[in-house]
């Protein structure tokens, strides 16, 4: 079992990786961080390179649990998070939320409401 991190590299996805840590180590767990992207772009700000990704690993290296990465590119970021979710056997997933104005809250984003509408186990929404 482990607790399952959604990560984008800005102060969303910082804040779910701080709940993250913390909720695997309530519950005792390891920590999958999951880094998607859709692919779209030569360049997509969301997803980490190679060096962004060795400098997670050394940041989370002191982590009072254990940690992998997962990274993936495609279509489909939401189902992407919800397999690793399900391969794991996670017991919770977080992910982070900007704030929405009024019309925006009822138009989540939809790959946040897809996680929080299809995950199987209890979602953790945080805000930076």
């Amino acid at each position: 079992m482990s607790v399952v991190v959604g990560y984008i590299p800005n102060q969303y996805g910082e804040a779910a990786l701080q709940a993250g840590v913390a909720e695997a180590e309530r519950r005792s767990t390891s920590l999958v961080v999951v880094n998607s992207t859709r692919g779209d772009s030569l360049v997509d700000e969301r997803y980490l390179g190679r060096n962004g990704r060795a400098a997670l690993a050394e940041r989370l290296s002191c982590a009072p649990v254990a940690v992998e990465i997962r990274q993936s590119m495609g279509p489909d970021v939401a189902g992407e998070i919800l397999m690793v979710v399900r391969e794991v056997g996670a017991e919770a997933l977080v992910i982070g939320l900007r704030h929405r104005s009024q019309v925006g809250k009822m138009l989540m984003g939809s790959v946040a409401t897809r996680l929080l509408m299809e995950a199987p186990c209890p979602v953790v929404v945080v805000k930076p």
